[in-house]
């Protein structure tokens, strides 16, 4: 698992982190059932605190794509193939709606960001 995270991005870490599983949830690299590493590990592993990985995860699981289980490891349950019901389609929605209001705020014609969706989409599965 790759992850980069940059202390100079205006995005908090721990939403880097949780941004970057959730990437590789929807490519396919981590998949349903696999296990995340320890909050201590992963920390350990990209040299940041520890609360900083547990806020993420707990994000995750807000998110409802991993489970958390006390004393044991995060284990991944997005990712697969379903209907999704109508108030997970309205967070999404709710999710996009202010990405999208920005973008057509600095110009971009419905066009572009059609086109936009259209190459990010090629990158998932």
């Amino acid at each position: 698992m790759h992850i980069r995270l940059d202390p100079s991005n205006e995005l908090q870490l721990y939403k880097q982190l949780a941004n970057q599983l959730i990437e590789l949830i929807a490519i396919g690299k981590l998949k349903n059932g696999d296990t995340l590493p320890s909050v201590r590990a992963m920390a350990t592993d990209l040299g940041i605190h520890v609360s900083t990985v547990s806020k993420s995860y707990h994000e995750l699981e807000e998110k409802g794509l991993i489970e958390l289980k006390p004393k044991a490891k995060a284990v991944i349950i997005g990712g697969q193939k379903r209907e999704l019901e109508e108030t997970e389609v309205e967070k999404v929605e709710n999710a996009l709606k202010p990405i999208m209001a920005e973008a057509f705020a600095r110009g971009l014609e419905k066009e572009q960001m059609t086109s936009l969706f259209q190459r990010i989409l090629k990158q998932w599965k």
